[in-house]
Parts: C-alpha cells; sequence; structure tokens
C-alpha cells in the first residue's frame, strides 16, 4: 500500500473535462466561474462587464473596505446629528477647514451621498454575488459527486493496497463507512464517489448573507430610530412624550404618534468621591434610584442605574449620563410674596469639581407698589468652597461639603412675551438692568443654605441667632424690591432615552457571520474515491483497492483523513499476504505503507501511470 501527495498542481482548480481529474476536480467552490472572453463594445455589454464586476468578491471586499474608512472622520470630526454646538466651534476654531469639511459631508458624515453611495453598492454587490451562488449551492447538494478520475495517482493524497476480498465486498463496506463518517457517497463503476464539506459553503454563504441583515440593520436603525434627553431633578419624573424631551431627534419614518407609554421618577441619587491619594475627587459610587412604571396603570418597579446598567423597557433604553447641583432658592417680590420656589439646575463649568452656574427667571415679580418688576438673577454655585478670603469663587472638592451661592440680580424685561424661545440657562440682559449697590459696584453676595448655615458656622466657632442665619442665606434686593433665599441643594441627572429597531438584528448579523466565517476557514471541502478491481498478479487473483482524496485547497489534514479512512476500512479489506512475486515494499504501519511503484492500473485506464505524477506520502 501506498500514500502520494501531489504538490505539483493546484487542487482546487477546475479541471479540463478533457484533463485526467474531468469532473472529479471541478466545482469544489459555489465561486461563479468568470468568463474570459471579452464584452462587446456596445452599451449592453459595458453593462454586464460593470454588473460582473461589481457583483465580484474583490470588489465586494474593497467596498466593505472603503465604507470602514469612510466611517473614521464620523468619530474623529464633530458631527451635527450629536453635538451641533461642536460642529459651530470648529468651524469658528477653523474656518477654511470647516468649510472644506462642509463641502465634503464631514459633519454628516452617515448622510453624506458619498457615504450613502458606498453603502448602496456594497448591498447590491453583495445581493448580485450570493443569489447566484446560492443557486449553484443548491443544484450541487442536488446532485452527486462526481465518478472517480482514471488516474487516481494524480490526486493529492493517494494510497493502495491488495487484498483477498472481492471487489464488490471491498466497494459496499467502502460505502458503509464513508456514509457513517457522513460522507455523501454512492456507487459509481468500479468506484465509490464520496463528497463532504459542504458546511464550508454554508458558512461563506451565511457570512455574507450576515453583512447584508448588517447593512439592513443600519438601515432601520437609522429611518426608525428616536433619541432623546432629558435632565431631571430629586423628585421630578417623566413620561414618554414628545412634550417630555430636552432634546430630542429621530429618523425620518419614526412615528412620534406611538411612542411606548413609559415613565420613571428620580428619587434620589447617590455620590461618592475618593478624597485621599492621587486619585482624590474621582468618583467611586453614580447610581440613580428610580421608580419606573409601564402602561397607562402599569405598576412601579425600583431600579438603580449606573452608567453601565441602562434600563430596558418597551422597545427603550434609558442610559444615565451625568450629573450635578440644583439650588433650592426662593424669591420674593417688593411685596413680600413668593413668586418663585424650586430648585433649579446649574451646568457645571468644572467637570472634575463641579463648579455650576445657572439663572433665575421670574417673570411674576412685582414692585411694592404693585408695577411690574421682572426679576432675573445670575449666579455660581460651588459645592466645596475654597476661595475663602480671596473673594474668588471655585470649588475644591465635587461633594457637597461646603456649599455655597454666588448670586448677582437683574430686573426689567425678561424678554419671556415675545414668543421667542430661549435658553434656560443664560439671562438674556438686553432689556434688562443690573442692581447696584450704593457705591456703584455690581450688588452681589454668597449665600449660605439655610439648612446647612448653623452647621457650617459651627464648624467655624461662630455663633449666630436665627436672624444673622437668615442674613447668611439670603439677599435682600435695593430699595425693598424683593429678595432671594438658598434654601438648599438637590441634586439633578440627565438621562438618554433611545429606540434603535435595528440593535437586535445588527447583533444576529454579526453573530452569524462569526459562525459562518469560522465555518468557511476552518471546515474544508472534500472528496474521496474508493476503487476496487480484480487483477492476476504472476498467476493469482488479487483486489487492488486505491482510495485517493481532493479538497478544494491544499491541507496536511486530507492525508491524515484519507490514512484513517484507510484504517477504518482495513477489516473488510485486509492486506493480502503474500502470494507469489510481490513488488518491493518498505513496512510501515498498516495502510501507511508505501510501494516503490505504482499500483496495477485500474482496466479504465487508457495509459501506464507515471511514477513522477504524485509525491509520495
Amino acid at each position: 500500500m501506498s500514500t502520494t501527495t501531489d504538490t505539483t498542481g493546484e487542487p482546487g482548480a477546475t479541471a479540463d473535462p478533457g484533463s485526467d481529474l474531468g469532473a472529479a476536480g471541478s466545482q469544489l467552490s459555489t465561486a461563479p466561474q468568470e468568463d474570459i472572453s471579452l464584452p462587446s463594445l456596445g452599451p449592453l455589454g459595458w453593462v454586464r462587464w460593470f454588473w460582473r464586476q461589481l457583483t465580484s468578491m474583490r470588489v465586494a471586499l474593497l467596498l466593505l473596505f472603503l465604507l470602514s474608512i469612510g466611517a473614521i472622520p464620523g468619530s474623529l470630526i464633530p458631527q451635527t446629528s450629536i453635538d451641533p454646538v461642536k460642529v459651530d466651534q470648529f468651524k469658528a476654531q477653523h474656518t477654511t477647514l470647516g468649510e472644506i469639511y462642509d463641502k465634503l459631508g464631514m459633519f454628516h458624515v452617515y448622510s453624506s451621498v458619498w457615504f450613502s453611495a458606498i453603502y448602496l453598492l456594497l448591498f447590491i454587490s453583495l445581493i448580485g454575488c450570493i443569489v447566484p451562488r446560492s443557486w449553484q449551492f443548491v443544484g450541487q447538494l442536488r446532485g452527486r459527486p462526481p465518478a472517480a478520475p482514471r488516474r487516481l495517482t494524480r490526486l493529492p493524497a493517494y494510497t493502495t493496497w491488495r487484498t483477498e476480498a472481492e471487489p464488490e465486498e471491498v466497494l459496499e463496506a467502502a460505502g458503509r463507512m464513508l456514509r457513517k463518517r457522513r460522507f455523501r457517497a454512492h456507487r459509481s463503476g468500479t468506484a465509490v464517489a464520496a463528497e463532504k464539506g459542504y458546511l464550508r459553503e454554508v458558512g461563506n454563504l451565511l457570512f455574507h448573507v450576515a453583512l447584508i441583515v448588517m447593512l439592513v440593520a443600519f438601515a432601520v436603525g437609522s429611518l426608525w430610530k428616536s433619541e432623546g434627553g432629558k435632565l431631571i431633578t430629586e423628585g421630578d419624573g417623566f413620561s414618554n412624550s414628545l412634550t417630555q424631551y430636552d432634546d430630542f431627534k429621530s429618523g425620518p419614518f419614526f412615528d412620534t404618534e406611538t411612542m411606548a407609554p413609559f415613565g420613571f421618577t428620580m428619587n434620589s441619587f447617590d455620590a461618592t468621591y475618593e478624597r485621599t491619594g492621587p486619585q482624590r475627587g474621582t468618583p467611586r459610587t453614580f447610581r440613580a434610584n428610580i421608580s419606573y412604571f409601564t402602561g397607562a396603570d402599569g405598576t412601579e418597579h425600583k431600579r438603580a442605574l449606573e452608567v453601565n446598567t441602562p434600563l430596558d423597557v418597551e422597545g427603550y433604553k434609558v442610559y444615565l449620563l451625568s450629573h450635578g447641583y440644583s439650588p433650592v432658592v426662593t424669591v420674593k417680590d417688593g411685596r413680600g410674596k413668593v413668586v418663585y420656589h424650586g430648585a433649579v439646575p446649574f451646568l457645571p463649568q468644572d467637570p472634575k469639581n463641579f463648579t455650576s452656574s445657572g439663572v433665575v427667571k421670574v417673570p411674576g415679580a412685582e414692585t411694592k407698589d404693585g408695577k411690574r418688576n421682572q426679576l432675573g438673577f445670575q449666579a455660581l454655585f460651588v459645592p466645596t468652597f475654597g476661595g475663602k478670603n480671596s473673594g474668588s469663587m471655585f470649588s475644591q472638592f465635587p461633594a457637597p461639603d461646603f456649599p455655597v451661592l454666588s448670586v448677582n440680580a437683574w430686573h426689567g424685561d425678561l424678554g419671556m412675551d415675545s414668543g421667542l424661545p430661549q435658553n434656560v440657562y443664560q439671562l438674556d440682559t438686553k432689556r434688562l438692568k443690573q442692581y447696584k449697590d450704593a457705591s456703584g459696584d455690581i450688588f452681589k453676595k454668597m449665600l449660605l443654605p439655610r439648612d446647612r448655615a448653623m452647621q457650617m458656622m459651627s464648624h467655624s466657632g461662630a455663633t449666630l441667632s436665627p436672624r444673622e442665619i437668615e442674613a447668611e442665606s439670603t439677599m435682600n434686593l435695593p430699595n425693598g424690591e424683593g429678595s432671594i433665599t438658598f434654601d438648599g441643594i438637590k441634586t439633578w441627572a440627565s438621562f438618554k432615552i433611545t429606540h434603535q429597531p435595528g440593535n437586535g438584528l445588527a447583533l444576529t448579523g454579526a453573530a452569524a457571520a462569526l459562525v459562518g466565517l469560522a465555518a468557511s476557514l476552518f471546515i474544508q471541502r472534500r472528496r474521496v474515491w474508493v476503487r476496487a478491481e480484480r487483477v492476476e498478479e504472476n498467476g493469482v487473483g488479487v483486489t487492488v483497492v486505491e482510495m485517493a482524496g481532493l479538497g478544494r485547497s491544499e491541507s496536511a489534514r486530507l492525508p491524515e483523513e484519507l490514512a484513517g479512512l484507510a484504517v477504518a476500512l482495513m477489516p473488510d479489506a485486509p492486506i493480502a499476504p503474500d502470494a507469489g512475486p510481490q513488488p518491493d515494499t518498505e513496512a510501515t504501519d498498516g495502510p501507511a505503507a508505501r510501494t516503490d511503484q505504482d499500483p496495477t492500473e485500474p482496466t479504465d485506464s487508457a495509459d501506464p501511470a507515471d511514477p513522477s505524477e504524485g509525491a509520495r506520502a
């Protein structure tokens, strides 16, 4: 018995029907055969040529590479759909580059013409590539493995031995053995033809179908998505309706009338920070405790939201983004009437220590004689005051250890009756007049929270009366036109509410792509033939058994697998004992024995085999 391995040819190449391998070496892959004839110069010929190029795998890979390259600017350059303020800042800082980027669509990469063109061409290319391959693969599944070639010695893996068993017995045993090992096998003349590894092509097709699924998921997510933000102070809540969002954007096909009914209330917010060491001020706890409900009369459920643990409800995800402080203030006008009371969210100017700024607008204030006198307050809040005896306001720690609110006041017309939208975090001073003291300086004051003033003063060793404590937390406006009192502090948190219908589809496509890629890389498509013929050698009749294998690509596993198949067949076709002159052999274990000359040619061979046609293994 001998084993040979052919290293001179390309095993997976399509064989010429007139060659020795014939149909046996053809169509081990579902890749369409390229027609080498040039198209005509007419319009139809060029269309056909363009379609062939577009639906080729190399163009699909090129488009996929271009798509990944095209997505890079969307991560490096500010995008209008995400943060238009940063886009405006970029244009202001880089005037020339900003104009170039704007013309190239770099500020809206994913909706630009060139990115959409790459996306659509890749979509068409994949479909045009997969459909014919799928039909061809179905045809291969319905067909049978091709008959054995006339010269099995020319195949990459080959082994042979002689046995006293009858050819019919050998072929029947070979068929049973191959089917047991999940080969598709059938009898063809004096040989059994078998094939295995169809999952390789299934994995290949699955990978490309998965790419289409991910492209579809990307389109669905862009067309039907919605995304909005909401800032909520402790004790306040949110319900999923368009008017409840602070900012909202959606895809062109999203229907705001069908928004899922749910909501939640932020009961409290927990935040702790590292107080010592080089990481002083680093957050250690960052948690929003909420109660959420679904439906109009849904039961409330409690949940703790953290940065990486969003709330998944009714197809929406609620993410915790950031937090800050909301000073609680009470404003009285000149008549002594409370015209405003509540918590006002302040925006951090220093993201590390939370030095924050904000405004309070009071459109319903009046003077003590009943005249309209709208009030506006600009304020700076620090959770841990660090500017003692310096006259400046800055925070030295993010926790509210020593909160201070610095306030200056304006009066006049806030412009809120004009009908034009205003930023709630900015004060329009065009029609306002700033309060000043008797010396002409800006009238301002640093306030302590009423509920903590006594505690803070006791730490400093001072003893204050209730009136003095009230004075430390209240700023009275000149001419008796009102006052503002710093009552306490609440925490606010910002949430992002997203609806991405394509996420599940994209995850499915990604998982399927990994499975398909693994199958196409690690599963080998191969064919095996077993031939058994009766011959006379020195007047003695023996059966010559030949086994050969052909894979789509060269692999060391093919000869090993063929050797394993030969060993499995040995009980039904044992090596014949020496009966007369036999070819010189170099003894090795079992079927791996090799001969120094080729085996007897089968009867259907036209010419004798040449030992140089294949390498011995």
